[in-house]
């Protein structure tokens, strides 16, 4: 009721105001100060304590934080008008949430919803600490009582989407899906969907179900006009007509996105799936594996006739041949990549040849050898050449670099271009070891010549020619492991060393020495190499994996420490504040977006680098802990009975047994 009176739980906010400043500049020990003589006059206010708690918390003062919480949440029990106050039981919520006690915030909620049931912004706390516990089954409860309160439709979607996430993360898929879409519509019957996120989660639904005929006629109704992007909408449409079946409409839905934008290559192969019928798994809905995506080599061969195999071949080439001539953009490469990926399906069908596949992969190096992405969109190509047309491949591109007359960073570019085609080919490592010497010298002395064409390049730019130093790192590895000669191991750290002390900036150089530091058993040095990429935030999950397994096997305690701390905070943090964006996602109306925070939550909790840096952190604190009795039972107990789930404490176990 205090916020009714424009008080800020219950006191005056003139009274409350200097304590958040002081908390927002960080000055705790002056917001002390100030909570202590708020709490002075007013010694039985919840919100003074949940002020006080949370600064002790801020301090690092967890358990007087916790006690001072306690103490709140008995006043709030003793006093029921107190629980209309919203804003004390969310600053409660934060502490606990800090203090990973997120059951006792939940449980101040869950009763002061049982006292006061109407109240909706403490049914909306309510649902943001079952967001935060991942309870799915509440949420829905909760969303639905609050649907039922005021009829709005966020409402409805959130409880919808807590059934979804029942879905994904559980059992019971086809019952809770027919009840999502029998809420949707109920509620599309008597109010219609305002929000097109709203319009996504009903054919999402549907989608689930198989049932695309009735997703189809919502999105062709009234409904499809949410979605105001026509390209966004031909997508979905696209998608539903493919996994229904209905080919043919399909191929002229994707045919009619690619005119509107013809570099959308995942299109384009749905276009060409569809016309050709090959029962790629994407059109079946079959592969939703975000980790292992279906790959466009994967597909299967068409099982059409001849004749009508070769009409749609046709009709799809033409297709092509006119996107690219109403295309003058010259950085657009999908329409000249579509036609290697059509002579590969000829090919697969056995009515190609390997001469059409070479003449199109050289089209294609003379509009875009020179792009550093060459290599990596013409990869699926070459894997289907024989060897001695890869050969011919290559002596064709090497005829062409040396008869253009092009800028010198293009003329570059394509030089490099076709190092790496050797590489993919396989024809690099074929090579005599004098040839191969020799190729890494003309890559040494190819990236010398270049370095004026980055002069004018900011030290943070990558410069032209920077792999150059990378592949001639790999040259030396592989004779190094076909000669056993430890000189060609030292040369690559010496190569790359020079990169370094001309563009210090280049992080794929550092990765490189790490590894060639690891192998060589100087883990100190690599450490070094991980500490100078400066990993901090994101990159303590997306790198760290390169030295965490040789520093596990290392002697290097203290640093191991260190890392697995640093990662394991990281880790701890971005679960403590993932669940803060889903329920932003929900707050915002986004709900392909919570559907998405939770499903990537939960693969990052079952990844192999998280559960290997749980399991061996008890284990470096017991090998520190190995020359003192007392301290090691300390630490063997604590891990059995507070840290470790029970299946890492098999692992655990397994681990220690090996290790004895």
């Amino acid at each position: 009721m205090a916020s009714k009176f424009g008080l800020a739980g219950g006191i005056p906010e003139r009274r409350v105001r200097p304590i958040w400043d002081a908390i927002d500049s960080r000055q705790f020990k002056n917001a002390l100060k100030h909570s202590t003589s708020l709490l002075a006059k007013c010694p039985n206010s919840p919100y003074a304590l949940a002020l006080k708690s949370l600064i002790l918390e801020r301090m690092g003062k967890s358990d007087e934080a916790l006690s001072v919480c306690l103490n709140a949440k008995e006043l709030l029990y003793k006093n029921d008008s107190l629980l209309m106050d919203d804003l004390t039981l969310s600053t409660l919520q934060i502490v606990f949430q800090r203090l990973d006690r997120l059951d006792l915030a939940t449980g101040c909620y869950e009763y002061a919803c049982s006292k006061f049931p109407s109240n909706l912004e403490l049914m909306m706390g309510l649902f943001n600490c079952y967001v935060r516990e991942y309870l799915f089954v509440k949420q829905q409860q909760t969303a639905i009582k609050m649907y039922k309160l005021v009829g709005e439709e966020r409402f409805l979607l959130w409880a919808v989407c807590s059934i979804q996430l029942q879905v994904f993360c559980g059992n019971g898929g086809e019952k809770l899906a027919m009840l999502a879409e029998g809420l949707l519509k109920k509620h599309v019957a008597s109010h219609s969907l305002h929000e097109p996120e709203a319009l996504m989660v009903y054919i999402s639904i549907l989608e689930q179900q198989e049932k695309y005929g009735d997703a189809l006629e919502i999105l062709s109704g009234q409904l499809g006009s949410l979605l105001m992007i026509e390209v966004d909408k031909l997508r979905i449409q696209g998608r539903l007509l493919a996994r229904s079946g209905d080919y043919a409409t399909s191929a002229n839905i994707y045919q009619k996105i690619l005119e509107l934008c013809p570099d959308d290559w995942e299109c384009f192969l749905h276009y060409l799936g569809c016309l050709l019928e090959d029962g790629s798994s994407w059109s079946k809905g079959t592969n939703n594996d975000p980790i292992n995506p279906p790959k466009p080599e994967d597909c299967k061969v068409s099982q059409l006739a001849d004749e009508v195999f070769h009409s749609r071949i046709s009709t799809s080439l033409a297709f092509v041949k006119k996107l690219q001539v109403d295309t003058s953009n010259d950085f657009i490469r999908c329409p000249y990549l579509a036609t290697l990926e059509i002579e590969r399906r000829k090919r697969l069908h056995g009515k190609g040849n390997d001469d059409d596949i070479v003449e199109a992969l050289m089209l294609y190096f003379l509009k875009f050898g020179h792009l550093a992405s060459f290599s990596s969109d013409v990869e699926a190509f070459l894997q289907v050449l024989t060897p001695d047309k890869k050969t011919e491949f290559l002596a064709k591109l090497i005829k062409t670099l040396d008869s253009s007359a092009t800028a010198p960073t293009k003329v570059l570019g394509k030089s490099i271009t076709i190092f790496k085609i050797q590489e993919l080919a396989g024809n690099m490592y074929k090579l005599p070891v004098l040839e191969l010497e020799g190729c890494a010298v003309q890559m040494v002395e190819m990236y010398c010549k270049s370095l004026p064409l980055s002069k004018d390049l900011d030290p943070q730019e990558s410069m032209h020619g920077e792999e150059l130093l990378s592949m001639v790192c790999n040259v030396l590895v592989q004779l190094f492991w076909r000669t056993r000669h430890l000189g060609y191991f030292i040369e690559a750290i010496m190569v790359l060393e020079f990169g370094l002390t001309i563009r210090r900036y280049i992080w794929q150089y550092k990765i490189l020495l790490l590894h060639l530091y690891s192998h060589l058993g100087a883990i100190s040095l690599a450490y070094e190499w991980y500490k100078s990429l400066d990993v901090k935030n994101i990159l303590m999950e997306t790198v760290s994996h390169h030295i965490l397994p040789q520093m596990l096997v290392s002697p290097l305690w203290g640093d191991l420490n260190n890392l697995l701390k640093d990662y394991l905070r990281f880790m701890d943090d971005h679960f403590r504040e993932s669940a803060d964006l889903t329920f932003l996602a929900y707050r915002h109306r986004n709900y392909s977006k919570v559907i998405e925070f939770v499903q990537f939550k939960e693969r990052l909790q079952r990844s192999n680098q998280y559960l290997v840096a749980r399991v061996e952190t008890p284990i470096l604190q017991l090998k520190q802990k190995a020359d003192n009795i007392e301290e090691e039972e300390v630490c063997t107990t604590f891990i059995c009975f507070n840290t470790i789930p029970l299946c890492l404490m098999n692992m655990l176990s397994f681990r220690l047994f090996l290790k004895t």
